[in-house]
């Protein structure tokens, strides 16, 4: 492709409305242009990663038997209700109604929609099991869209359902799709984790969430370096320690004056004392309108995910100013649990082992020093409440656990009869007898895995992409426009194309600086500069964009050179 046949609409600044790296650079290189909040336009470039992400998704998918289909992305309210998710998914779901006032929504996942269809369908357990999948626009109205294709409010993901006679088959159709996971992700050429995650708004019993490594990822994870073990923190499984604790004779409870001290480290600084001593009392309000309290170490972060899985509630919310006044009789700061009454007090594990600790008093710049569980105040359960951290225990090795920041791209789920017990979506087995089919579910965010992409691959200058996905393997660059530079340069666009070379030719009239800023910019793997210096002596440069190393090659060997390097390094088929 010529440059002056593309629409690549080029920028030289950074865009002000761009807060990461891949949203930056994604402007800057002509891939998406904003329409609205989260929704964008893909330009021919970005469409050309996007369709090549989506064709290494095909082939993995329909190498284990999954069949591509493509539901509506209008969906009736009565499916979402019949499932309770058209109140349960809350303000995130975008609604609407027809000419004649019924209600609809735009499909951000398709569970509903695909169950009504297997219902329909689906009569015997010959027919099973049975995988379909899509690539297909989602919607969410996100609160707030932001960094670009990484939380957008209109997105092309592809989601794939599975449907089982049984549990058993449910897994191992689990587990080839987490295996197609891993090489899907490995053929776009990203660095990635597979980790344990909560199931969150889709339900079901387990799931997995890929996770691309970056520095700049939203999600925090925490991993076993010495085994397999990672999890995102929502997820991760914090080992009890309370036999660790050394026991300590009880001491006299005492309340002690901190005035204005609220955090954490304003207590610790009056009582000249350390976070590991200190519990916090977070009050959160259920969706029954009871207030819960929930103890903590001072140095640790409460687990809103665990709390409402313990509690077997869909949603948490910490309580107001107002209702932490009525609760404690003291200002936001100060609450504990001493004389806290009619509240529920949960306790994580590293609270039940503590002994002397500091509370908040339930009164204004008070706390108690010295404070001990059963003899001061009663827990209702003890358990793992908190989110893991770098350090803690490895549950599955005696290793500490590391921390990394992470991408989401993937996420697969086993739903169990979720949502075939509540649509009514039956098989018959061999006897006639009829069964709830056992489902699956299974997500990957195309426009996220490119821009994870790029949070991975850049520099200084632009984009560095890995050759599966790049929009093109080479970037011819004529610095001049003398005969034998343009006569070498079209000879090598048409042997480079004839041996399916994927070759974009910059054949503006534009200055060599130009050429290479957006060269660098657009980053294609490998950049071919070709000047009539280098023709003086027989010879061209190869320059690989990743690394910058730069090779002096003769025309009439490129073509190989780059053949052994794309379809070898890049496999590419």
């Amino acid at each position: 492709m010529r440059t002056t046949h593309m629409f690549i609409p080029t920028l030289r600044e950074d865009p002000g409305e761009a807060e990461v790296i891949s949203h930056r650079l994604m402007l800057r290189s002509g891939l998406i242009r904003k329409v609205a909040a989260g929704i964008y336009s893909y330009l021919p470039l970005g469409l050309r990663v996007i369709r090549k992400v989506e064709q290494i998704i095909r082939e993995e998918m329909n190498r284990i038997g999954a069949q591509e289909v493509l539901l509506p992305a209008l969906s009736p309210a009565e499916l979402w209700k019949e499932t309770e998710r058209w109140d349960f998914y809350g303000k995130e779901l975008i609604r609407l109604q027809d000419r004649h006032d019924r209600d609809f929504c735009l499909g951000p996942t398709h569970e509903e929609v695909v169950t009504d269809l297997f219902r329909r369908e689906v009569r015997s357990y010959r027919q099973l099991p049975l995988t379909l999948y899509q690539i297909q626009t989602k919607f969410r109205d996100e609160i707030r869209p932001r960094f670009g294709l990484m939380r957008g409010r209109e997105f092309i993901m592809k989601d794939a359902y599975s449907f089982d006679q049984n549990e058993e088959g449910s897994r191992k159709n689990y587990q080839s799709m987490y295996e197609a996971y891993h090489r899907i992700f490995t053929r776009t050429g990203l660095q990635f984790r597979a980790v344990e995650a909560d199931t969150g708004l889709i339900g079901g019993t387990s799931s997995h969430e890929f996770m691309v490594l970056a520095n700049t990822g939203e999600e925090l994870i925490v991993f076993d370096p010495e085994s397999s073990y990672a999890a995102n923190v929502e997820r991760a499984e914090v080992v009890s320690d309370m036999a660790s604790h050394p026991v300590e004779p009880p001491q006299p409870l005492k309340k002690v004056s901190t005035p204005q001290a609220k955090t954490v480290m304003e207590v610790c600084s009056v009582l000249d004392t350390t976070p590991d001593r200190l519990v916090k009392t977070m009050l959160y309000r259920t969706p029954d309108n009871s207030l819960i309290a929930v103890l903590v170490r001072g140095d640790h972060q409460a687990n809103e995910v665990k709390i409402q899985r313990h509690l077997n509630i869909h949603e948490l919310t910490l309580a107001d100013t107002e209702s932490v006044q009525a609760a404690t009789n003291a200002p936001t700061g100060f609450a504990g649990p001493i004389g806290l009454h009619g509240v529920k007090i949960l306790a994580d594990y590293a609270v039940g082992g503590l002994s002397n600790f500091i509370v908040g008093a339930n009164e204004a710049n008070m706390h108690y020093v010295n404070a001990n569980r059963d003899r001061d105040f009663t827990i209702d359960a003890i358990g793992d409440f908190r989110q893991a951290q770098s350090g803690d225990p490895s549950p599955h090795s005696l290793a500490k656990l590391e921390t990394a920041r992470g991408i989401e791209v993937g996420h697969v789920f086993m739903l169990g009869t979720k949502y075939s017990e509540k649509m009514g979506a039956t098989y018959l087995d061999s006897q006639g007898t009829e069964h709830f089919a056992v489902m699956g579910c299974y997500g990957i965010g195309v426009g996220r895995t490119v821009a994870a992409a790029i949070e991975q691959n850049h520099d200084d200058r632009g984009i560095t992409w890995p050759i599966p996905i790049a929009p093109f393997h080479v970037h011819l660059l004529p610095v001049t426009h003398s005969e034998s530079v343009q006569k070498v340069t079209q000879t090598l666009y048409a042997e480079l194309q004839q041996a399916n070379i994927e070759v974009l030719l910059d054949d503006r009239d534009e200055r060599a600086g130009v050429k290479f800023n957006d060269a660098d910019l657009i980053g294609a793997p490998y950049q071919v500069i070709i000047g009539d210096k280098g023709l003086a002596q027989g010879t061209i440069d190869l320059k690989e964009r990743k690394s910058g190393e730069k090779t002096t090659v003769l025309p009439s060997e490129l073509t190989k050179h780059l053949q052994e390097k794309i379809f070898k390094q890049g496999n590419i088929s």
